[in-house]
């Protein structure tokens, strides 16, 4: 495998602040990396060192010839007025023709190619920028959180995107099922360090507590060792007869190896103040009809909030998602209908911009306090400061110098200070980093009121959102499912329409028609005795790959329990090559996996199709 970029002995500070130093790294090709951190640690600021943005302190950065970087940057690159054919046609290799077809699979309408890019919403600006990117063939891209803005459907188009690309790429993002499914390396941009890892975040995670484990055993065995060289040397060390061999022990301390272990990055443990008491309903929507003017966004909207509901809301970017929130926050009125809400019930109400509402010549714990519950107690209010990471003197701070993420810190704190007794949460996890998330995820499933929250984040959604809410050409339906269900039901739409979009005569596009076809409409195809022999054969080829995968996975399987015992029984020095080969073995796992998928499904699809071949014969 070609290496694309080296980084060798890297160094960047800024004043006194260090962001990294003496750091090496290197990217191959074909590699999917995903980048981690905390905010401030420097994982946009190494996007822009390579992309020559910014300059290294010390080091060298080594490209390949053949290196074609495209870089996906959180701000916008476009002219004021610019059209989004204008926008792709400047710069990009491919044909605007070819990148019309491709921006169908982003949900870009033709339409949409000739109004202006900065008229477009945010998740729609995201998706020109994907596809200029795309539209510049090369071989290691920069991803610089592409899922935000981006609605659930056209995320998992981006995620299929980069499942199947054929380049390497570097992504940074908070969603930890979208790195989860996307990537096969980690970079961690942590505590002045660049580390690489094998492996998907799961691998990651797993590594990075067994080399600690290992690490720390391996500290106390060398602190035990010089204690007692100091424990020889201090009794003996002024006998003549001793002297010689103390002195010798005291050089052997210099030869020792020497362990340092990182700190444990701090974690957020978020302590949200108990609701105040409420009635039963909460809220109530009957007959109502939402949205601007004359513009309607939903009609007709029946929904009953109940006191303890976790509620999340899903549907496309521009669905009526925010609309709905904001009635139920009490922010707008419906435009017909009735919306009423139960008798002293209060809401606490994040919204995608509260952020900017926050008084830039207040303090972080200022901020806080304004908004705070008037039973809610000043040590509360620092506690949680400290839990959404604002310690020492930071709590002092002037929101007009804090960063994107510490200003969303400080907004979600003040909603949460608020004793609400029902909370609505417009993507309150945009900007903050896997602690924070993390933090807020596990107080929320424990939060004793009610919530209504709005998420690109999958993992948290899940995990929060016992009730689903689905809003979808111009309604609002609660889905008779789980998160899981939901997601999978689009995946499979999702797919549906990239294939009914793509020619492809190949075996697997014949089954998918033969399946979606009724036993009426079977003698009327050209090819039915072709057809039916192109399934026949489908079917013995999948038989044959489902045996085949599964004597490979029974194989794998039992090289990873070898592995994880060899690993749980100590390894020594070879413990990363372990854990190393563990993660390979764990990758062809998921990919014979996948195969075996696909194949059953293909499986699947053959025998529908001869099934209603065969009805047609008997009718």
């Amino acid at each position: 495998m070609s290496n694309l970029f080296q980084l060798q002995k890297g160094a960047k500070a800024y004043g006194t602040k260090s962001l990294f130093a003496d750091v090496n790294f290197a990217i191959n090709e074909s590699e999917h990396i995903g980048v981690i951190g905390p905010n401030g640690a420097g994982k946009t600021t190494l996007f822009k060192i390579m992309t020559d943005q910014e300059n290294l302190d010390e080091g060298e950065m080594i490209r390949s010839q053949s290196l074609r970087l495209g870089y996906l940057a959180q701000h916008d690159n476009w002219l004021p007025g610019q059209t989004v054919e204008d926008y792709l046609s400047n710069d990009c290799v491919k044909p605007i023709w070819e990148l019309k077809a491709l921006g169908q699979d982003l949900g870009l309408t033709l339409e949409i190619f000739s109004r202006p890019v900065a008229a477009l919403s945010g998740g729609y600006r995201m998706r020109c920028k994907l596809l200029y990117l795309i539209g510049q063939e090369p071989n290691l891209m920069l991803l610089d959180e592409p899922t935000n803005y981006l609605d659930l459907e056209t995320t998992l188009v981006l995620e299929r995107f980069l499942q199947s690309y054929q380049g390497a790429f570097l992504l940074i993002s908070h969603d930890r099922e979208f790195l989860r499914r996307t990537t096969d390396h980690i970079l961690e941009v942590e505590e002045g360090d660049i580390t690489k890892f094998n492996g998907n975040l799961d691998d990651y995670f797993e590594q990075k507590t067994l080399l600690r484990t290992q690490l720390e055993a391996r500290a106390l065995s060398l602190q035990e060792k010089k204690n007692e060289v100091l424990q020889f040397v201090a009794k003996f060390g002024a006998k003549a007869s001793k002297a010689k061999q103390a002195q010798s022990r005291l050089k052997s301390l210099d030869r020792m190896e020497s362990i340092e272990l990182k700190s444990v990055p701090v974690k957020a443990l978020i302590r949200i103040p108990p609701p105040a008491r409420s009635p039963k309903v909460i809220a109530k929507l009957e007959g109502a009809q939402l949205g601007y003017g004359e513009k309607i966004i939903l009609s007709n909207v029946d929904f009953l909030l109940n006191k303890g509901d976790h509620f999340a809301v899903v549907g496309l970017n521009g669905a009526g998602k925010s609309t709905l929130l904001k009635v139920l926050a009490g922010a707008m009125s419906p435009l017909k209908g009735v919306f009423s809400r139960g008798e002293q019930v209060e809401t606490g109400y994040y919204a995608q911009h509260v952020a900017e509402n926050l008084d830039p010549n207040y303090s972080v714990i200022e901020n806080m306090v304004a908004k705070a519950h008037r039973e809610v107690l000043r040590q509360e209010t620092l506690n949680m400061a400290g839990s959404l990471l604002f310690s020492g003197d930071d709590i002092h701070k002037k929101v007009a110098v804090l960063s994107g993420g510490e200003k969303s810190r400080v907004a979600l704190g003040q909603i949460l200070l608020q004793k609400a007794s029902c909370l609505i949460l417009d993507e309150p996890t945009n900007h903050l980093d896997f602690q924070t998330v993390e933090a807020l995820t596990q107080a929320l499933m424990a939060y004793e009121g009610t919530i209504v929250v709005v998420s690109h984040d999958r993992s948290f959604v899940r995990r929060i959102g016992s009730k689903i809410l689905e809003i979808n050409n111009g309604s609002a339906s609660v889905y008779p499912g789980t998160y899981d269900e939901y997601v999978w039901s689009l995946q499979k739409g999702a797919l549906s329409q990239r294939e009914k979009s793509t020619v492809n005569t190949g075996s697997q596009n014949a089954v998918a028609k033969s399946a979606s076809s009724s036993p009426e409409a079977a003698p009327q195809t050209p090819h039915y005795k072709e057809l039916k022999k192109q399934l026949d054969r489908t079917l013995r080829q999948s038989e044959r790959n489902l045996a085949d995968l599964e004597k490979s996975l029974h194989v794998l399987q039992t090289h990873l329990q070898f592995l994880n015992q060899k690993i749980a029984a100590g390894a020594g020095p070879e413990l990363r090559d372990l854990v190393n080969e563990l993660s390979a073995v764990q990758a062809k796992i998921d990919l014979a996996e996948a195969d075996w998928i696909s194949n059953s499904e293909s499986k699947e699809r053959a025998e529908k199709g001869l099934k209603q071949l065969s009805q047609r014969d008997e009718y």
